[in-house]
């Protein structure tokens, strides 16, 4: 029956079309569904992203208000006396280590009228600092200069030395880290920086090391950049030479102008492409220097709210920003290995905390957890300028007796 056909055939269609119209609908489900976790997975990443960015400002703003790890001084007397430099656990075991848990400590510690020299410079072996001897005595003829220069007492016994090998651990992988990630602090509170880069011969490279080499090794960019930064150059020397012939002079100006550019510098962990390493020691520095880089902003920006003098920390500022992407890089290629492959991916250095620094300057939301009392804001910005040098940044946790000192020295 014709009829009969026809109403089969409209029944068939509409159960196909009502099956199609279901299988879209379930369709259209997942893709929403699909959209809908990939855009909670987007948020969720995004969530920890902005979580992370925080998480890094507040650590750069915390990390120049504590030490992770006490500062170690070695008094110059002994210095001198031990005819070389000695690792830290033997320093330690045999109690010739001055031990400075916090910075407050160690501002009391200047204001006493101690001086703190810091000595910067590199290896000469993959396993020991200076194999040939030849950069500590540069060092104590530095010393006894700066002390002649100075009008110290020629016993130096007010004179407190800070060199990696003796006092940073070297025993011990995780406090050694710890002390590394001080580094920063060490170098800004120290009251004078010498640069000791004698030419002499690295022994498993086979290479010249002198200052050229020097200026190009990351670690000691950093040291610079960190001192200089808040201290500026005036206790700043450079002790080099060749045996026989030893050059001691206060740093030019210009000196620092390729050290600014501290994550081009040179690093033994890319040299051997991070083997058995999870991360860059480019990596471990974004912090401190971060941290550095916001006191300066901060101090500039409320020197312009109060009138105050900050001309040099302008100039600087300024130099920087137009520099930005060499001395703050947003990403870097790191060369890595696994599973016996050599794998080379672009990892994130600074991205856009820069940006983030800034931003949190203007709004006057700079906060940390420090040393010197509760989790508030930051310390304010005059309380990091140095004593009589307004252009430059300093700690600030003694600002009574540091302006009551009246001996007119360089009190840092």
């Amino acid at each position: 029956d014709p009829a009969i056909c026809k109403e089969a055939t409209d029944n068939s269609t509409t159960i196909i079309i009502v099956l199609c119209s279901l299988v879209g609908a379930g369709i259209l489900a997942l893709v929403l569904y699909f959209f809908y976790k990939r855009y909670k997975s987007f948020q969720a990443i995004k969530k920890a992203h902005e979580q992370l960015m925080e998480s890094t400002l507040n650590e750069a703003t915390r990390c120049l208000q504590q030490l992770d790890y006490p500062l170690h001084l070695i008094r110059a007397d002994e210095f001198v006396n031990d005819k070389q430099l000695t690792q830290h656990e033997v320093m330690r075991n045999s109690h010739r280590l001055t031990v400075l848990d916090n910075i407050k400590d160690v501002d009391a510690f200047v204001l006493a009228g101690k001086h703190v020299v810091f000595f910067s410079h590199q290896w000469t072996a993959f396993n020991h600092p200076d194999p040939g001897n030849l950069q500590y005595n540069f060092m104590v003829s530095a010393l006894r200069e700066l002390a002649k220069e100075k009008g110290w007492n020629e016993d130096l016994k007010d004179i407190f030395v800070w060199v990696d090998y003796s006092c940073i651990p070297q025993a011990n992988a995780s406090v050694q880290n710890l002390a590394i990630r001080s580094l920063a602090v060490y170098a800004s509170s120290a009251t004078y920086f010498i640069v000791c880069a004698p030419d002499t011969h690295h022994t498993d490279l086979n290479d010249v090391c002198d200052l050229s080499t020097y200026q190009r090794r990351m670690w000691c960019r950093a040291e610079q950049v960190c001192h200089s930064l808040r201290n500026g150059t005036g206790g700043m020397f450079l002790a080099k030479g060749k045996p026989g012939a030893f050059e001691f002079s206060p740093v030019q100006s210009d000196f620092f102008t390729e050290s600014l550019r501290v994550f081009h510098g040179e690093l033994t962990c890319c040299r051997c492409e991070h083997k058995g390493m999870e991360m860059c020691d480019r990596q471990s520095l974004v912090v401190p220097i971060l941290g550095l880089y916001g006191e300066l902003l901060r101090a500039a920006h409320d020197g312009f709210k109060t009138g105050g003098d900050v001309s040099a920390v302008n100039a600087f500022l300024s130099e920087v920003q137009k520099h930005q992407d060499d001395v703050f890089p947003e990403k870097f290629n790191r060369v890595m290995w696994r599973k016996n492959k050599r794998v080379v991916e672009e990892v994130v250095l600074f991205g856009d905390l820069i940006e983030r620094m800034r931003e949190r300057i203007k709004k006057g939301t700079m906060f940390v957890a420090g040393e010197r009392g509760f989790g508030t804001e930051s310390t304010k910005s005059s309380d990091f300028l140095r004593h009589g040098k307004n252009d430059f940044i300093r700690h600030g946790s003694l600002p009574e007796e540091a302006e009551g000192n009246g001996k007119g020295e360089d009190v840092a």
